[in-house]
């Protein structure tokens, strides 16, 4: 096969490994959204939905940040501080809550029950929730995924995109599932007060981070 042939493909996988590299690292930081997947997956309730969602919205999201979104909100100050201090606000609240779920050994996630309360639908609106309303989201999938995608060749961006969102789908599945395997002897109330509180550090290391 000619050198000339095999550039393009060799172009488009380098770019491709780049977006997987790129959106592993900032799709595994332990968010909200990831939370709410582990804590789905730990119930085993509607583990595989809810995993779709958060996919499907993450590549919505990274192909809108490659292909314009991201580099028109980078430009725009205010809009860079809405998604700043919104996203630090929205990590405090939700660290906030998992500290006090830690601090007063409330265990209540795990009575699974299957009322309305935790029917698909609800479920699905809470992902829905943690995905769209959460400006750290943002930060992460459109401007700087996309920030850094949109600086590739733009033959390339398609391949770059793919990666990440390869990502995105290898580690929703991971956590969701993975913790649905696990979910017998996590399912122990101390466990519980341990995943809170290392969530709760996270979430509001993130927010401060984000401020500073």
């Amino acid at each position: 096969m000619p050198i000339a042939e095999i550039a393009p493909s060799s172009v488009s996988f380098a770019a491709s490994i780049q977006g997987w590299l790129t959106g592993a690292g900032l799709i595994v930081a332990i968010g909200a959204q990831n939370a709410l997947v582990l804590r789905q997956g730990l119930l085993r309730s509607h583990v595989g939905p809810v995993v779709a969602l958060c996919v499907l919205s993450d590549v919505l999201l990274i192909c809108a940040g490659v292909f314009g979104l991201g580099a028109a909100i980078g430009a725009n100050p205010l809009l860079m501080a809405v998604f700043r201090w919104g996203g630090a606000a929205f990590l405090a609240v939700y660290g906030l809550r998992a500290a006090w779920r830690a601090w007063n050994h409330d265990a209540s996630a795990l009575q699974d029950t299957r009322d309305t309360r935790n029917g698909l639908g609800a479920t699905l609106l809470s992902a829905a929730a943690m995905t769209y309303l959460n400006p750290h989201v943002y930060l992460d999938t459109v401007v700087l995924l996309g920030t850094v995608g949109a600086q590739q060749p733009q033959d390339q961006r398609w391949a770059f995109a793919a990666g990440a969102s390869l990502a995105s789908l290898m580690w929703f599945s991971l956590l969701g599932f993975g913790a649905a395997a696990a979910a017998g002897p996590l399912r122990r109330p101390g466990v519980w007060q341990a995943i809170d509180a290392a969530i709760a550090l996270v979430m509001l290391t993130l927010a401060i981070q984000l401020i500073r």
